[in-house]
Parts: C-alpha cells; sequence; structure tokens
C-alpha cells in the first residue's frame, strides 16, 4: 500500500536472486576507503550506519517494511533491523555456488536497485552501500527471515567466516537484521557517538512518515537517550516546527506540502517540503534524496528555489509591489529556513557518499511540483504571504545596497594591489561569479594567469609558506606580509572583524601543487581561515583545486590523471587512440602549460573542486583536530601521527 501511496506504481515484482546484479569484485575497498566513504575519518564512520540504514529505509519506502530498529551496543558494535522483505538467500543465477546474500556483502556493485524491478526509488543505487560496510569491518552477522525460516552468514573483513546456514523457524519474523563493528586497523580509535546515531535516525524518521523507529543504546554518553521511538506522521512539517522551536516567523504555518509525480507528470516518485522565515536566526536548506542527505544541494534544490522565487515575484506584482522583481535567491536564502525531500528513480550523485545530486530531470519535477502550491499559498493566507514579500524586499534593498559600497571599495582596494608579483584581478564589477586563486609561486602565477578567465577569476601569487597562525601573536599576524596581501586582496579583516559580506569574490580556491610541499601550504592556509575567517568556510566561500599528476597521450587523446590509481586503470583499459600511450608526470603547477592548467583545473566547465566544510555535527572535534595538527605542542602531533601512520600506504615526496 505505502508503495502505491508514494510512486502510483503497480506492486513491484518477485524480489529474488534473479533481481541482484553483479558488476565487479570487492578488493579496492581496504586498500583505499576514501573512495567509497569519503575517508577514514568520523564522518565516514559513521557513514557506514548510514549505509545499512538507508537500505532498510528502501525498503520502507518501498513499502515492504514498516519497522526499523538501530541499537548501539557497548563494545560500538550496532544492530539495525527491518521487517522488510528480507535479502534473498537462494542460489544467485551467476554464481550457482554462492547465496544471493554473499554476493551482495562480498561484490561491489552487487544489488537490486540497478535495473529499478526491485525498487522503483532508493536511497542506494550503485550496489556498493553493505559490501564496503562488510570490506571495513572486523565482524559482520546478517540474519535474514524469509518463508518463515532465519537463515544466517558472519564474515571478517568482507570474508565469508562460512555459508549461509538454517538457524531455526521463524514463523511471525521477516526481514534483515544486519549487525557490524567498525574495524579499528581502519578507523584506528575512532568510536561511534550515540548522539550523532541518535540524530541519524529521527531525521530519517522525519524524512518518510510511513515508519518507525525504534532506537537503542547501551552507551551512555550524558545527553543522549538509551530508548526511543521515532514516528512523525506530519514529516518535515512536524521536523521543521521543532526546528525553530520558540523562534518568531513570518508566517504562522510552515508553507509545507507533498506531490507525487505519478499524479502530476506520470514518472516514480514525490517531493516534501516546509519552508517558513524568521529574523531570529540565518537561513538554512537541509535535503534529502530518497531519505539520503545532500548536504551539498544539487539539482532538486535549484528546483525548490526556483518555484519558491518564481511564486514571490508573481505575488509581488500582483500585490503592485515593483521591488519584488529585485529578489533573487540569495534573498530567499537569508532567514528562509527549508527543508526538501524528493524521491526519484535512478538518481545520478556526484560521489560515492552522495552529497551533491545531478539528476538534471529532478530541478523540472521539483519546480513544477511546488510552483502551483506555493501560489495558492500565498493567495490563501494573504498576512503571511506580505509580511514574507516585505521582508524579502528590505533584503533585496540591502544587499543592492552593498553591491553598490563593494564596487566602490573595488575599485580603491584594486588601485592599492597593483603590485608586481602579487593580486592579478579580474574585470567584472561586482562579486557574483567571481573566483580568487591563492597560487603556489610566480612561476604557477604565469601559467595561472595566461589559462584564467580576465573577467571573473583573479590572482595572487604567494612567495612560499604563509605564517601559521595557531598561536601565532596577534602582533605577528598584521605584520606578515602574505597574510595582509591576503586580506587586502579578500577586502575583509581578520578575527572578530571579519564580514562575510565584505567579501570581494564568491570563491576562494586554494590552488597549490599535489606535493607534500603543496599539502602543507594547503594546510597553512585552511587553518588561517579556519581560525580568523570561519564565517567564509561555513558559508561554502572556501574551494582546494584538484589539480592533476599525470597526463597520458596516445595519437591525438588526452587524459589527465588526480593520481596513480586513476592512471593504472587507463593505462590498463587504453584511451581508444593508436600508439604508445605517453606518460607524463607534473612535478608542480608551474611545469603546466596553460591549455593543461585550464582544462584540467581553473575552466568552471571541466575541473573538479573540493569545497572546504565543517562538520556542523561535530565543529569541536575539527578545532581540536586543527589544534592537535597545528598547534603548538608538537606532542599532540606526534601521538596523531603514531596513532594513525599505520594508515598510511605511501609517501609522494
Amino acid at each position: 500500500m505505502a508503495d502505491d501511496l508514494l510512486t502510483g506504481a503497480q506492486p513491484s515484482p518477485a524480489y529474488d536472486a534473479a533481481s541482484i546484479e553483479v558488476l565487479e569484485g570487492l578488493e579496492p575497498v581496504r586498500k583505499r576507503p576514501g573512495m567509497y566513504i569519503g575517508g577514514t575519518d568520523e564522518r565516514a564512520l559513521h557513514h557506514l550506519v548510514a549505509e545499512v540504514l538507508d537500505n532498510s529505509m528502501d525498503e520502507a519506502v518501498a513499502g515492504h517494511a514498516s519497522r526499523i530498529e538501530i541499537e548501539l551496543h557497548g563494545d560500538c558494535s550496532v544492530t539495525i533491523k527491518d521487517n522488510g522483505r528480507g535479502i534473498p538467500v537462494d542460489p544467485h543465477p551467476k554464481f550457482p555456488d554462492k547465496s544471493a546474500l554473499e554476493v551482495i556483502l562480498c561484490t561491489l556493485h552487487a544489488g537490486g536497485k540497478f535495473s529499478g524491478k526491485a525498487y522503483e526509488t532508493s536511497g542506494g543505487l550503485h550496489g556498493v552501500g553493505v559490501s564496503v560496510v562488510n570490506a571495513l569491518s572486523d565482524f559482520v552477522r546478517v540474519e535474514v527471515a524469509r518463508n518463515k525460516t532465519v537463515y544466517a552468514q558472519e564474515f571478517s573483513r568482507g570474508i565469508p567466516q562460512g555459508p549461509v546456514t538454517e538457524v531455526g523457524q521463524a514463523p511471525n519474523r521477516r526481514g534483515t537484521s544486519v549487525t557490524f563493528h567498525p574495524d579499528a586497523e581502519i578507523f584506528g580509535k575512532l568510536r561511534l557517538k550515540p548522539a550523532r546515531l541518535f540524530k541519524m535516525a529521527r531525521s530519517k524518521a522525519y524524512l518518510f512518515s510511513g515508519v518507525e523507529i525504534r532506537w537503542k543504546s547501551h552507551i551512555d554518553d550524558g545527553e543522549t537517550p538509551a530508548e526511543a521511538v521515532f514516528h512523525f506522521p506530519g514529516g518535515l512539517s512536524d521536523y521543521l516546527t521543532e526546528t525553530l522551536g520558540n523562534a518568531a516567523t513570518y508566517a504562522d504555518r510552515p508553507f509545507a506540502g507533498k506531490v507525487q509525480f505519478q499524479e502530476r507528470f506520470g514518472v516514480p516518485g514525490s517531493v516534501e517540503w516546509a519552508i517558513n522565515w524568521t529574523p531570529a536566526r540565518d537561513g538554512f536548506i537541509q535535503s534529502y534524496c530518497n531519505t539520503v542527505p545532500t548536504p551539498e544541494g544539487g539539482t532538486h534544490e535549484a528546483g525548490f528555489w526556483a518555484a519558491i522565487l518564481k511564486g514571490i515575484r508573481a505575488y509581488g506584482e500582483l500585490a503592485n509591489n515593483r521591488k519584488a522583481k529585485d529578489i533573487t535567491r540569495e534573498d530567499l536564502i537569508t532567514g528562509g529556513c527549508a527543508l526538501v525531500s524528493c524521491f526519484i528513480r535512478e538518481p545520478e550523485f556526484v560521489g560515492q557518499t552522495k552529497d551533491r545530486l545531478a539528476t538534471t530531470e529532478a530541478a523540472r519535477l521539483v519546480e513544477n511540483g511546488v510552483r502551483d502550491h506555493f501560489d495558492n499559498w500565498l493567495a490563501a493566507d494573504t498576512k503571511s504571504a506580505g509580511a514574507i514579500l516585505d521582508f524579502l524586499v528590505l533584503r533585496a534593498e540591502e544587499r543592492l545596497r552593498r553591491r553598490q559600497e563593494k564596487e566602490t571599495a573595488r575599485k580603491s582596494a584594486t588601485k592599492k594591489l597593483r603590485l608586481p608579483g602579487k593580486l592579478v584581478d579580474c574585470s567584472a564589477a561586482n562579486r557574483a561569479g567571481t573566483e580568487l586563486f591563492i597560487v603556489e609561486g610566480d612561476s604557477a602565477g604565469g601559467s595561472a594567469k595566461m589559462a584564467r578567465d580576465r573577467k571573473t577569476q583573479a590572482l595572487l601569487p604567494l612567495r612560499g609558506k604563509i605564517l601559521n597562525v595557531l598561536g601565532a601573536a596577534s602582533s605577528k599576524m598584521t605584520q606578515n606580509a602574505e597574510i595582509n596581501d591576503l586580506s587586502q586582496a579578500l577586502g575583509v579583516s581578520m578575527g572578530t572583524k571579519f564580514r562575510v559580506d565584505d567579501l570581494r569574490y564568491e570563491k576562494i580556491i586554494i590552488m597549490t601543487d599535489a606535493d607534500v610541499d603543496g599539502a602543507h601550504i594547503a594546510a597553512l592556509l585552511m587553518t588561517f581561515f579556519f581560525s580568523q575567517m570561519r564565517p567564509l568556510i561555513d558559508n561554502g566561500h572556501l574551494y582546494l583545486a584538484c589539480p592533476p599528476l599525470y597526463r597520458l597521450t596516445q595519437g591525438a587523446k588526452r587524459v589527465y590523471c588526480l593520481d596513480e590509481v586513476e592512471r593504472d586503470e587507463w593505462l590498463a583499459k587504453g584511451l581508444g587512440g593508436k600508439g604508445k600511450i605517453d606518460v607524463s608526470r607534473f612535478k608542480g603547477l608551474g611545469e603546466m602549460d596553460a591549455k593543461d592548467l585550464k582544462d584540467t583545473t581553473m575552466n568552471p566547465a571541466t575541473r573538479k573542486l573540493i569545497r572546504v566544510s565543517v562538520d556542523d555535527d561535530e565543529p569541536g572535534e575539527t578545532a581540536d583536530l586543527v589544534e592537535r595538527l597545528m598547534g603548538k605542542k608538537p606532542e599532540k602531533r606526534f601521538e596523531y601521527i603514531q596513532d594513525n601512520a599505520r594508515f598510511v600506504e605511501e609517501l609522494d615526496v
């Protein structure tokens, strides 16, 4: 029934071993876990739980499960249990000597979510989630209740400890139970945190009103309940109300709703949303696709804001408020607190950790699904609509005034900074779309100067390594030439005097060589921004460039590789050209010609950027890690190296 409500689709075909497709093996996971879960840090550790939980949520969203249980044990192992269909245990058609359960747990890209036959919408799509958890755990036990029988199989570090066995009858039980213990060889002394898992469980319950999630923890952290039950019939509306608490809002009730795409557009899926505006706090948006958080947004967010922007401008026109046309998305987000959750078939994400949705169709579906409802909501509640419109018009006027002041400041600042070998500014009159590349040395600056877009891209070459500001006296910072040049180029002050609105560029991009010295310079710069200009990071303005290490050429074919793994993959499969493959290794940005640098690192259409962010859940731990690695106490640095040195497999010096 829940499946029909979500998608309007017919009941799904049988979910058995034939539903499981296999693409490739599991071997790379333990060698390079960062490629699959984004690293081996605190966030990656908790991502293991999310991968298993997402599988149970997919069963719930598909209408096959109504209850999920999460239990954190005293040894930091976790059990996640659902009452869904249960993982198939019959022999797999392609591997008759193995059960489908073993294939799923021990093979990358094996799952029931590629074709869309077993699941209309799902959070898992690459078929790597639970197999990666298996590879990075020293103990895994899976119990499956199917056809009134319980089956079990155990694994260690991705290796089966025996075949699937029948362990008993269970006439009143169905579903899957996965218990796993993260491997200390991978995650060291890191431990799962009850508060973080509790928050994860609660947010999942908000995202799908048809599921009940039961929480139990045997670890007492002094703040997290030992037991709880989450079930929120109001969905995201309840979530937003709880998040805002007693904060004053411009609308008495949030604009919230849900649209089934099947009913409106004839495709599976849905979108649910809730938004309100408040003067009491900064705005935010939390978005999800198929219950998976997308902290970097994506096409569903773009569609949502497009619907809200067009709706509020149209309402302003009806209300004869000419200034409404000046409202932009930036104004909407200021003070706008929004939650957006969509369910779509075969979503495309950027990266295995699914931080950003890339499905183009999602923008159209979400925008068209939300727009009519927003128009009707504004017309039905003119009091709230008027208050929101007045607030947004004021924000737009303030933004335009700041822009005018900034353009004047830009002209005067540019005159001051025309120094040999220093700032090479762009010609754009305002901040929107501009980028400042902080480059290492004059040689790299020369190539970058030829490769840049003169209108939007500025350069600031640094001479050597900047001052480590952690623990440095303020007088030493103010006297440091490189730091002064950096602050002046950005148009901002440091510390408590920093104002993000004063920034002269939209993106600050650290572009250093892909070697140890380059990494050290990048670390020093990130430490500087974290300690002296933290809002710059929090507001998403700081990025790292990703220059390649290798260029492979075969005839007219040319491919760039970020590391040795990518190089070896291309060498193994070939470039598709003729003749021998020539391999060039870039020792630094200065060795790259302007075309190489533009194509790989500076052109927004072809480059890769890493956005620098601070984990919202654990900001204190980030500060502690920065202090340990960059502070004045070498014993803390030594302790960290001792704890983590065994994870380092190769050094490139």
